[in-house]
């Protein structure tokens, strides 16, 4: 199933994927829900980041093809930092540029993990079950100022302006990540296409892991790690991230 959110009349609305429509919903996808018997072409939506999340945990270094041309040693554990919540925008949405002197602005084409229930030091054999579903994202970075203070690694701030982390178009309830690959497209052109079973930790063994440095709740949002193909971008340009049997994340860098 694909659950999205969308705007009506101003106000924050919940739907299910039907074809090229929408079925509105009234509730809570990670709770109680039920159809309105509303009915709404996709096309017509405007669109909101499928969740809110309260914590957006980002991971670094996951993905081994990044790790061997870097010369970076495989992680034992995984290597996790906070993006600001306030970050998050949605599908079709700006990522504003930040001030000039912030320096260069990259993409990264990631998978999201949606948590959908609470998750607190869970097994990985259980940790499926606290899944709700994925997302695509891109976890934007101002990757100048990230390493600019050689005393304190910026790697909240270069993570969390306003718009740094795009996520949709939907939740996909009914996703395998061991069989699928994330596209990235800046400008039309593609510029990452890797493949998902590269991560030293895949999403049953980071929800698992993590859950047990912090308790996770239904809707916070784990972003898994990027791979080769990261560059930086011009104001102006469009970007994609698209994940077969997701969908495609689209946003324009303004």
């Amino acid at each position: 199933m694909k659950w999205l959110r969308f705007k009506q009349d101003g106000e924050p609305c919940l739907g299910l994927v039907e074809g090229s429509h929408v079925l509105r919903y009234r509730g809570d996808p990670f709770g109680a829900n039920e159809p309105t018997g509303e009915r709404l072409a996709l096309a017509d939506l405007d669109w909101l980041p499928p969740c809110v999340p309260g914590k957006v945990v980002a991971l670094w270094n996951n993905f081994r093809a990044l790790a061997d041309k870097n010369g970076w040693t495989p992680p034992t554990e995984p290597l996790w930092f906070l993006k600001s919540p306030g970050s998050v925008t949605g599908p079709h949405q700006a990522i504003p540029a930040p001030p000039a002197a912030v320096g260069r602005i990259s993409y990264e084409g990631e998978l999201a993990i949606v948590i959908g229930r609470r998750a607190r030091a869970v097994k990985p054999e259980e940790a499926a079950s606290h899944i709700f579903g994925y997302t695509c994202a891109n976890d934007v970075t101002a990757i100048e100022l990230l390493q600019r203070d050689p005393a304190f690694p910026q790697w909240s701030r270069a993570k969390s302006f306003d718009g740094f982390c795009p996520l949709g178009p939907v939740i996909e309830t009914e996703f395998d990540p061991a069989s699928a690959h994330v596209i990235t497209r800046v400008g039309g052109r593609e510029r990452q296409n890797y493949p998902l079973a590269d991560m030293f930790f895949p999403p049953q063994e980071l929800v698992s892991r993590l859950s047990h440095d912090i308790t996770l709740e239904p809707g916070d949002v784990i972003l898994c790690g990027t791979s080769l193909g990261v560059l930086p971008m011009k104001p102006g340009t469009p970007v994609e991230v698209e994940i077969p049997g997701i969908g495609t994340l689209a946003n324009l860098f303004a």
